[in-house]
């Protein structure tokens, strides 16, 4: 069956970076986009990135344009957010979705 397990979450200073994983099995990986969203305790979810099934084109959420990069490694089926300058407002559960399949999702949480 269909898998998206995300790691790499944790407790990070503001102005800190992590990168988040998701790892991907049970569907045909490279033939499908990629798309980080991210939910806050309270607040809807939201888009953050996305990366078509090639990585030749990406988008962004303006909140983290030129903070987030999306990129992805078909050999691995894996899909990355490399996320730097954090800052409290990025604390969030941060799942990884293709079509209509979801992660659960991984805590991040920028706090000093």
């Amino acid at each position: 069956q269909v898998q998206l397990v995300e790691s790499g979450g944790d407790l990070v200073q503001p102005g800190g970076s992590l990168r988040l994983s998701c790892r991907a099995s049970g569907f045909t990986f490279n033939n499908y986009g990629m798309n980080w969203f991210r939910q806050a305790p309270g607040k809807e979810r939201e888009f953050v990135a996305s990366i078509s099934n090639t990585g030749d084109a990406r988008n962004y959420a303006d909140s983290v344009k030129g903070r987030f990069t999306i990129s992805r490694d078909n050999a691995k089926n894996t899909v990355y957010l490399q996320m730097n300058s954090l800052k409290p407002e990025d604390t969030a559960v941060y799942m990884c979705n293709a079509r209509f399949w979801w992660g659960q999702g991984t805590q991040v949480t920028v706090s000093s």
